[in-house]
């Protein structure tokens, strides 16, 4: 009998689970959809022809829940679910740093939870999701929160103590290469080319240089030697972001996302 998945948070990442379910072969009966407004169920209706429910409904009738709401919202969501989810049901939730610790301490005991940290590449099936269990959660479990995030794109499986370390680099990283972006067609602005050839031109470095890593399997510091000719272009370049110190940078900001996402865990948001 087929599963029915209820994703109660519909946004950016919510809409990209439920897109993704459906392109890779989720039937539409089988999916239930909460919003917040009525114009909101009435598009997601058109949409994709799901189901639009309110909170309780979709704890009552779903088999697994996703709950892709805001880290704020998370408390208000669990004490509207609680009356209604039973251990038979399947709870992921994709909201940053909140632990499956807090989500189980919230409903009955005993019910499996999952926690996942997507990031927004999702929305164009390139995203990567990582994965780890609650203290109920079985490796069946991990496999149906897979099945659901590996169709926008690629799964890990990590223990949660790593999970806001992942969320340092994975959940916030695109943002980091957007800034890189941003700062490199200002240099191009600079350097007296035109705005939109300036980001042409980066855009289409970093998405070959993205291709290069993954499917070379080569070592970053190998392609960006085959790219640093003795004496070159390349080299001066990288000596002024060692001697501005970009990379000391880069681990400090990296550690200063990681313990921000433990903040959030403690609540202190």
């Amino acid at each position: 009998m087929p599963q029915t998945v209820a994703v109660l948070g519909t946004g950016k990442i919510g809409e990209a689970l439920l897109s993704g379910m459906i392109r890779a072969g989720w039937k539409a009966r089988d999916l239930l959809v909460t919003t917040r407004t009525t114009e909101r169920a009435e598009k997601l209706r058109s949409r994709y022809g799901v189901e639009p429910v309110t909170n309780a409904e979709a704890a009552k009738n779903a088999d697994i829940l996703i709950l892709a709401v805001k880290p704020q919202d998370m408390g208000r969501l669990l004490d509207e679910l609680a009356p209604h989810v039973t251990t038979d049901r399947l709870v992921i939730s994709a909201a940053a740093g909140i632990t499956t610790g807090f989500i189980e301490d919230s409903l009955a005991a005993g019910t499996p939870v999952v926690r996942v940290m997507p990031n927004t590449p999702v929305l164009v099936d390139e995203g990567m999701s990582v994965i780890s269990a609650g203290s109920h959660a079985t490796a069946e479990h991990l496999d149906h929160a897979e099945a659901i995030f590996g169709g926008v794109g690629k799964t890990l499986r990590v223990p949660e103590s790593q999970q806001d370390a992942a969320t340092a680099l994975s959940g916030s990283g695109p943002a980091y290469f957007y800034f890189l972006v941003e700062a490199m067609t200002d240099a191009g602005i600079l350097l007296g080319l035109p705005r939109a050839q300036a980001h042409d031109l980066i855009v289409q470095a970093a998405i070959g240089a993205a291709v290069m890593l993954r499917d070379s399997g080569e070592h970053p510091v190998k392609l960006r030697e085959a790219v640093t000719s003795p004496a070159g272009t390349t080299i001066s370049a990288i000596r002024e972001l060692e001697n501005h110190g970009v990379r000391a940078a880069l681990i400090a900001a990296l550690e200063a996302a990681r313990d921000r996402s433990r903040e959030l865990a403690t609540g202190n948001g």
